[in-house]
């Protein structure tokens, strides 16, 4: 291990003229991690920074916040997989201890301590990982696939007869929260009200804190009613868990899986329909061509990860990091995208042929300890949402050209505002599959009656109608679908 000397000192690098109390170096103005410049072109950020600052650099998260960005692919596994020197715990960070980080700071939602496996170390993360690991794995996947496409079709179905829609607005940011809702066991109708919620929260807007609040009021009702009244559902078996959550855990890890996972599959949907519809490899997708949507979600995992940025790590004591010098109650964020972007991770060969699809080890998910316990359900998600657009839409072609598409001024999530496109006519949702009868014994053939002794059967029921062969499918879905749509 390194042992680290204050800047300046012989042998220790420094970015650029002197540094401040955490090694965070002054003279030249810290590049802001928010704004235009995060949204417009990150992969062209990232990489100035690389070049000028190496593989960690000094960035503000808000005016007079100051905080490290995580660029290497190295460096961010090296500080994924140390515990004992970079910290979970958001209580270490020195810049609200020293009474910098405003009351009102957009950054709070996103940075606050809370009792959850995202915000601790050890045996206690460990504890708080295995009841919610144990939760997600409940899940039923085939039912989940199901509850997926019978979501996605009856959003479609309720896209007027002109042959436009914006894939973010009305599919993308609709279809999770509709699965959500169902697996947590909220009210179905309760969904418009927490996607606003949810972006606020993510965004680090203006109306974060507010939003934060009023979330979390949602979620610790939910939990005082599935306290009381038990369920099928991702809320219900949280609180059964051998962990013994208290309210106030289970709460915030019920924030946790809806913020995380809500947020996350709904750009993972749209940068992959936006790579589907603007990539000439994955054009052939639609008709069934070489790449498939599984490389398509992959690449996107490289390319566009849905969480760009995320806070973070939290210095526990003085170090060297990529080159630079890390002082005690720093914080370090994870550069998920521009470390899936060094060179280093890629190889030559790779970025020249501009895919990565095959390849899955990317940092999309984190890693160490801490990595994603969601993966699998939210691929489900996302591939079912993918597949089953572009089985009912078959022609779909952007509306604008790619160029003018913009993105979400998010530090965080890598999100398209819109993603309007058009589309010539529907295809009819798959039927389901014919059930299967039970298998039993043939009857005893009988002699066949003589032509004389026959008679006509009297009739035992009435005919069938065409329509009579099978139920009629639930149209649960669809109605809800429709009442959101505002139909």
């Amino acid at each position: 291990m390194t042992t680290p000397e204050p800047p300046g000192a012989a042998g220790c690098p420094v970015a650029h003229g002197t540094g401040l109390p955490g090694g965070l170096p002054v003279g030249v103005p810290l590049t802001p991690l928010y704004g235009p410049a995060v949204a417009e072109d990150p992969h062209g950020l990232y990489a100035r920074l690389r070049e000028r600052y190496g593989p960690v650099a000094p960035i503000e998260l808000e005016p007079g916040v100051e905080a490290w960005l995580v660029l290497g692919y190295a460096e961010l596994l090296e500080l994924t997989r140390n515990e004992a020197l970079f910290s979970k715990d958001s209580r270490r960070w020195r810049v609200p201890a020293e009474g910098r980080l405003a009351a009102d700071s957009r950054l709070l939602p996103m940075t606050s301590w809370r009792p959850t496996l995202l915000n601790l170390d050890g045996a206690e993360h460990q504890r708080l990982r295995c009841a919610v690991s144990d939760t997600l794995a409940q899940i039923d996947h085939r039912q989940l696939r199901g509850t997926t496409e019978a979501a996605a079709n009856g959003l479609i179905d309720g896209w007027g007869p002109d042959g436009t829609a914006d894939l973010v607005a009305q599919y993308a940011r609709r279809l999770p929260l509709l699965v959500f809702t169902q697996l947590l066991g909220l009210p179905a109708d309760a969904g418009p009200h927490l996607i606003r919620l949810i972006h606020h929260i993510a965004d680090s807007g203006a109306e974060s804190v507010r939003a934060n609040q009023e979330f979390q009021a949602v979620l610790v009702d939910l939990v005082r009613r599935r306290r009381a009244t038990p369920s099928a559902d991702l809320t219900s078996w949280l609180l059964a868990h051998p962990a013994a959550l208290t309210d106030e855990e289970a709460v915030h890890h019920l924030v946790v899986m809806m913020v995380a996972g809500n947020e996350t599959t709904i750009c993972w949907t749209g940068n992959t329909l936006r790579l589907l519809l603007t990539d000439r490899r994955f054009r052939a997708t639609l008709t069934g061509g070489r790449l498939t949507v599984s490389d398509a979600l992959e690449e996107v995992l490289w390319r566009d990860p849905p969480t760009q940025n995320f806070p973070g790590r939290w210095a526990t004591g003085d170090t060297v990091l990529g080159g630079q010098y890390i002082s005690a109650g720093d914080m370090l964020v994870l550069g998920l995208a521009a470390a899936n972007a060094d060179p280093a991770a890629q190889g030559v060969s790779a970025a020249a042929q501009g895919s990565l699809g095959g390849n899955r080890a990317h940092l999309a998910w984190g890693a160490g300890r801490h990595v994603c316990p969601a993966q699998h359900p939210a691929r489900i998600i996302v591939e079912t949402a993918v597949e089953t657009l572009l089985h009912r839409l078959p022609d779909l072609q952007l509306a604008v050209p790619a160029g003018e598409l913009t993105w979400r001024p998010s530090p965080w999530s890598r999100a398209l505002t819109a993603l309007p496109v058009l589309y010539s006519a529907f295809t009819p949702p798959r039927p389901p599959a014919p059930e299967r009868p039970a298998w039993t014994p043939p009857p005893t053939p009988e002699p066949a009656p003589s032509p004389s002794d026959s008679t006509p059967s009297a009739a035992t029921s009435t005919a069938r109608t065409p329509d009579s062969a099978r139920p009629a499918p639930r149209s649960w879905w669809s109605s809800l679908a429709g009442w959101w749509s505002g139909r």
